[in-house]
């Protein structure tokens, strides 16, 4: 009974990272059944992450969410720009960064990364199509390297992508962040 009210009082302390892990969560869910992380999920998060940064901690609050913000923007603005992901994905990353400020939205995206390649390795392995992936792999690489256009890299990929297998990235987001959470004692 101890235990479970510590990890109560843990969850009470920490609400704010649980309101995250929460709509992190809805996010993934909606993500993987419309392959898209709406904007009444996105927006509000962001709001409310600069709203309660401001009234918790001040003017200094609101520059360390803006700043975390502008960092989960800028981690994921580059594949958006050339078409590897949706704005929804971008907008819930800086939501998480408008919460949890700029070095935890860094260390999750770390973390949501490395599930993101897992969970295309086995995507691509469970549709046994290895060979035609590792095709594409390659030549996204290559256009990324030698096109260096955003909007050639955006067109060409809008072209490919019916013939690819779509990850919604929102599932490794919440994924990676709330792992993240987790592994550094956020959550209790």
């Amino acid at each position: 009974m101890h235990q479970l009210n510590t990890i109560f009082s843990g969850a009470l302390e920490n609400w704010p990272i649980w309101i995250v892990t929460i709509t992190l969560v809805v996010a993934a869910v909606i993500d993987g059944v419309q392959l898209k992380v709406p904007n009444w999920i996105t927006f509000p998060l962001i709001i409310s992450g600069l709203v309660y940064s401001s009234f918790a901690f001040g003017w200094s609050g609101l520059a360390w969410s803006l700043f975390g913000m502008v960092v989960g923007l800028a981690l994921l603005l580059p594949a958006y720009a050339i078409g590897g992901m949706g704005a929804g994905d971008v907008k819930l990353l800086a939501g998480v960064g408008a919460w949890v400020h700029a070095t935890h939205t860094l260390y999750g995206f770390c973390v949501s990364a490395i599930v993101g390649a897992v969970l295309a390795v086995v995507m691509v392995l469970y549709k046994r199509s290895w060979s035609k992936h590792h095709f594409q792999f390659w030549s996204i690489l290559t256009e990324i390297l030698t096109v260096r256009d955003p909007n050639q890299l955006s067109a060409i990929a809008a072209d490919r992508k019916h013939t690819m297998l779509l990850l919604p990235y929102g599932i490794p987001i919440a994924l990676g962040c709330i792992g993240y959470f987790a592994w550094t004692g956020m959550l209790v």
